[in-house]
């Protein structure tokens, strides 16, 4: 029979053991603490993980100072003028890689800090060392002279991802690099070939051309951005031309070699490009070798990432993952939200799966193309049944204040009954233009519901009133 002390007694919360203090990681861990749960971090770098010590914060924040010189050469066009002799603007601005990458450095190991100091205010156990899995409660901890054995009722995994790398152009962190290597750099290179031409290359080589490289970006395919909006990458080919970025299309990099000076890299129809710089972006590789997965009973993919479900869990019992390991979406906001996610799920919060539709994701080239839901290349395939509406930013009253001429709003709604299901925004600040799309989108909003919404007049986000506007149907 069961006592009243018993009856009484609350309701023990699971204790949990994250493998990795990345987004996925440290997300589920401040969620966890927060519900009352015993949690412990182990981490080999330091908290943030690559997302903010080698890849999201050091290269946005890399961008952000060549938007800074973008928006500098533009305001002539404003009535700014610039005291350079020859009168060109781009003679009298200077980037200052090392002075660049020393800031980049610096708000990197603060935001990590940040994170610490976050975790440590919620009662988190923070472990710095190497950790593998010996079953599915429990961790080992190499942290150099000593091992740690940590146990716990559940465990996640959130260990990220590095940079794949070609057999035929092995980095070497001064003329051929990855792009983690790239903040050691203390002079902006005079000539850079970007490798790749995927989201990471087309981010750095626009980045780049800003800060003043001469930058040459070497596609496989016949468009930059394979498998983003058509149209959006159409936008971005035509900036890249007029600032001087030449795209290699329809060629594919075999091998990378350093000379005394330089760099030569060698096409598939043996062409070869020089320059004095490589950056190689040809993807990434899950962090999921030698980490006692297959002791634990996890599953991967031939690709070697961890097998989830839509509430991250792995096929292994108590075990939970997160992040670019999953190899569901290479998106920090992803990682963050599988986190999440997994925690909801093991101590029996209310719960939704992940849902990748209602994802928004934005690409930091300059102009920005952010997306959500649906896109046009699902309409084309017949998956959706839609309508879409695209109107150019120059029509803008707003946007021809800034002189912005690049870019467009386009919203999806689906045929018949007029919800917002996707969108696309390519201009400056995409990346806050898409929230309200993305809110409709998870919403199910009528493009109504935004149309009849009021927004500020004159602004960037009057076109995407004026596009829903546009979706109405008169009944």
């Amino acid at each position: 029979m069961t006592s009243d002390q018993d009856v009484n007694q609350p309701f023990a919360v699971p204790s949990l053991a994250i493998l990795g203090g990345g987004p996925g990681g440290y997300e589920a861990a401040m969620v966890a603490a927060a519900m009352g749960a015993q949690v412990t971090v182990v981490e080999r770098a330091g908290l943030g993980g690559a997302a903010v010590l080698t890849d999201v914060v050091p290269s946005k924040t890399l961008i952000a100072t060549a938007e800074s010189m973008n928006r500098s050469i533009d305001s002539t066009e404003l009535g700014v003028s610039f005291n350079a002799d020859d009168g060109d603007v781009k003679t009298a601005l200077r980037a200052d890689l090392k002075l660049i990458n020393g800031r980049v450095k610096l708000l990197a190991r603060e935001q990590s800090t940040d994170i610490r100091r976050g975790l440590e205010a919620l009662g988190v156990r923070i472990v710095i060392g190497t950790g593998r899995l010996l079953d599915g409660r429990t961790i080992e901890v190499d942290r150099g002279e000593t091992k740690e054995i940590i146990k716990a009722d559940a465990v996640l995994v959130s260990v990220g991802a590095h940079p794949r790398e070609l057999a035929t152009a092995q980095p070497d962190g001064e003329r051929i690099l990855n792009w983690t290597q790239l903040y050691d750099l203390d002079e902006l290179p005079e000539e850079l070939i970007v490798v790749g031409s995927g989201v990471t290359g087309a981010e750095f080589a626009s980045a780049f051309n800003g800060l003043g490289s001469k930058v040459t970006l070497i596609s496989s395919r016949e468009q930059v951005l394979p498998g983003e909006d058509s149209d959006a990458a159409a936008v971005l080919e035509q900036v890249f031309e007029r600032r001087g970025l030449r795209v290699l299309s329809r060629s594919r990099a075999q091998a990378v070699e350093r000379t005394a000076d330089g760099v030569i890299v060698t096409l598939g129809d043996g062409s070869k490009v020089t320059g004095t710089h490589c950056l190689v972006c040809v993807g990434s590789i899950p962090n999921t070798t030698d980490i006692g997965l297959e002791a634990a009973g996890v599953e991967l993919t031939p690709s070697g990432h961890i097998k989830v479900d839509g509430v991250s869990r792995t096929s292994a019992p108590n075990v939970y993952a997160a992040g670019d390991c999953t190899g569901v979406l290479a998106l920090a906001s992803v990682a963050a939200m599988q986190g999440r996610i997994a925690v909801a799920h093991l101590l029996g919060d209310s719960v939704r799966p992940l849902m990748l539709t209602r994802v928004s994701s934005n690409i930091f080239t300059s102009p920005e193309i952010a997306s959500v839901g649906v896109s046009e290349a699902d309409l084309d395939a017949g998956r959706y049944q839609g309508d879409v509406v695209k109107l150019p930013l120059q029509t803008n009253a707003r946007a021809k204040m800034r002189n912005v001429n690049d870019g467009f709003i386009k919203i999806i709604a689906r045929k018949g009954s007029g919800t917002i299901i996707g969108g696309v925004v390519v201009g400056a600040g995409a990346c806050e233009l898409i929230f309200p799309i993305a809110l409709a989108v998870a919403q199910k909003l009528h493009v109504d519901d935004v149309a009849n919404t009021f927004t500020v007049y004159p602004s960037l986000s009057g076109s995407i009133a004026e596009a829903a506007r546009r979706l109405h149907v008169h009944m």
